[in-house]
């Protein structure tokens, strides 16, 4: 069995880059993980970790996270030992190059370069008017019975979404609502209090509604309503989203890591 509180420690060294994984360790993800660790002594006791690989199946497709902060060889390493248990088809978050140890059992896609942003100081406040629960902000916490009306949004205002249903009641989900309905949605990728960790993701905006604030505002009362449970607040955005990028800038976030995106697919399929 994965040594647990190590490969904890060894994903608090950047817990920005680790976000997802460390909220992949709350109990209640747990059943949907299956990790994989290296140690630079190897098997000796106080062998200290130096490579963690996780496997996620919470979602519909599963995904793997391969993330090295610094020298990525021993995380290189850890792959190769390990590809040949990974699912015949997945999505994978990788740092550069990592993508040479499953190339000769897979079919790699990349899927799109990305950052890491961490929230490291005050919140801002993009937009004209208040946060949550302040008078006027038609800022609303969505719930699994919004489930429907929050389908039709993302597959209007942002089809590449990674968003289920279940996200509703894995973290809390923020919409700015107009005359049509749902305008923005700023939500959570991974929501941990016991590790005191959230990753926002899926922040779209309706087409029509775009360049009024709705998506930053949300975003800040989202992390306002999330400093409560979370001291490591990040997010992921892809590196050419600009718009995006110097949303989130204005509401406190900072680019600290980049990583790509990839679509596997087993090669022998």
């Amino acid at each position: 069995m994965a040594d647990l509180a190590a490969i904890e420690a060894h994903l608090r060294r950047a817990p920005y880059l680790h976000a997802y994984e460390l909220g992949d360790l709350d109990p209640h993800e747990r059943p949907h993980t299956t990790w994989f660790a290296s140690a630079s002594g190897g098997a000796s006791a106080g062998a200290s970790i130096d490579a963690v690989l996780l496997l996620y199946r919470g979602l519909a497709t599963p995904t793997i996270l391969g993330l090295a902060d610094g020298d990525p060889a021993a995380l290189h390493a850890l792959i190769t030992a390990h590809a040949h248990e990974l699912p015949p088809i997945c999505y994978a978050h990788l740092t550069e190059g990592l993508t040479a140890a499953l190339a000769p059992r897979y079919r790699v896609e990349l899927l799109s370069h990305n950052l890491k942003m961490a929230l490291t100081g005050a919140v801002g406040e993009p937009g004209s008017t208040g946060a949550l629960g302040e008078p006027g902000a038609a800022i609303h916490r969505l719930t699994p019975a919004d489930a429907d009306e929050v389908v039709r949004f993302y597959r209007e205002a942002y089809p590449a979404s990674y968003f289920e249903p279940v996200n509703l009641v894995r973290g809390p989900y923020l919409a700015v609502r107009d005359d049509r309905g749902i305008a923005a949605i700023a939500g959570v990728h991974v929501y941990s209090p016991a590790l005191r960790v959230a990753s926002l993701g899926n922040i779209a905006t309706r087409p029509d509604a775009r360049g009024r604030g709705h998506a930053g505002r949300a975003t800040a009362a989202l992390c306002r309503l999330l400093r409560a449970g979370a001291d490591v607040i990040g997010l992921n955005v892809r590196a050419d989203n600009a718009p995006a990028i110097a949303c989130y800038r204005r509401v406190g976030f900072e680019v600290r890591h980049r990583y790509d995106e990839w679509r596997l697919e087993l090669a022998t399929r």
